[in-house]
């Protein structure tokens, strides 16, 4: 899904963009008007990744044929291209959540650039980093999937559908943000992790993808470290049935990383068996413990203090699997 679309009743400025974002990974389609570029979008819905429309041109205008794309597919970024006089209008005008302005005339270094910002903007700036971030918009080809090496980290709370049962839902969802999601994940961002979904209240982060680091495994493992002595210090200050308490489990491997889904939501994510197999290692841990498989365990054996477990069977695995339940970094 690399398609960019140039929407533009001028043939000139078309062809000017073109030239501008030919040297990018895009596969460039035009349109001369807001019906023909809407139409581009429902007949290629899983090839548009990128709109840029002019703001001013007959019939349909530029925000009017973005907010209907948008409609046709949200995850679509979606560029307004304004000369330097209409841009203060052209901003005030658009409550349809435009993702970025383009002015004319334009530099096509700058072009380029904010290009790839908005788009990487839009994808991930709810789970990585400021610094993920900035290293992304520099080379954005690095969220094409691929296979590579990752570590990925679980945690969840336990007895957590019991907990929801009592207690109003609007203001168990405030609790939990405050005291479970917010702060969790800021250890996953100063960790340099990927901070994947939320599965009801599960907290999926990837560690080596889309950025690959020399010590991705052990920042994984200080994450769960980090979160839980973070835990503990806010179930101290909470009474005891308000208490969370949190399990983790991470595993490495190679994966599938990248963009997928459908045409109307696409995300970054990691597909594959370490991703189950992490998964189900945190579902067997014990509230408070930190369970790694070998294989992460070999990656940071001289960095941690564990205690071997006795062989489990793990589902899906037909072997008994030895898990390390990590009680500190060395």
């Amino acid at each position: 899904m690399n398609g960019l679309l140039i929407v533009d009743d001028e043939e000139g400025v078309r062809r000017a963009l073109q030239k501008a974002l030919s040297k990018e990974n895009y596969q460039i389609y035009q349109a001369g008007d807001g019906h023909e570029a809407i139409g581009v979008v429902r007949d290629k819905p899983d090839e548009i990744a990128i709109v840029i429309s002019d703001f001013k041109m007959p019939g349909l205008d530029g925000l009017q044929t973005l907010a209907t794309i948008g409609a046709i597919n949200p995850d679509i970024t979606r560029i307004m291209l304004t000369g330097y006089a209409t841009l203060e209008s052209a901003i005030a005008a658009t409550n349809e959540g435009i993702d970025g302005f383009l002015t004319k005339p334009f530099d096509n270094m700058e072009l380029r650039a904010k290009v790839r910002e908005y788009f990487i903007r839009k994808r991930l700036k709810q789970f990585v980093s400021a610094q993920v971030l900035r290293e992304l918009q520099s080379d954005p080809g690095q969220l094409q999937p691929r296979k590579q090496v990752a570590t990925l980290l679980f945690s969840d709370i336990r007895g957590f559908t019991t907990m929801t049962e009592r207690r109003d839902p609007q203001e168990w969802a405030a609790f939990l943000s405050v005291n479970y999601f917010s702060p969790m994940g800021e250890i996953i961002f100063q960790n340099n992790g990927t901070l994947d979904k939320h599965i009801g209240d599960s907290i999926m982060a990837i560690y080596g993808a889309p950025i690959i680091g020399q010590d991705d495994v052990l920042r994984a493992v200080r994450t769960a470290v980090e979160m839980r002595d973070r835990m503990i210090q806010i179930n101290a200050a909470l009474v005891e049935s308000r208490r969370l308490p949190v399990a983790f489990g991470i595993d490495t491997g190679e994966v599938m990383v990248g963009m997928f889904g459908s045409a109307r939501k696409r995300e970054y994510t990691a597909l594959g068996h370490p991703v189950n197999r992490a998964s189900h290692v945190q579902q067997v841990a014990r509230a408070g413990q930190i369970l790694i498989t070998p294989e992460t365990y070999e990656s940071v054996k001289d960095r941690v203090q564990v205690e071997a477990l006795t062989p489990i069977q793990i589902r899906s695995l037909p072997e008994l699997l030895t898990l390390y339940n990590v009680l500190s970094l060395s």
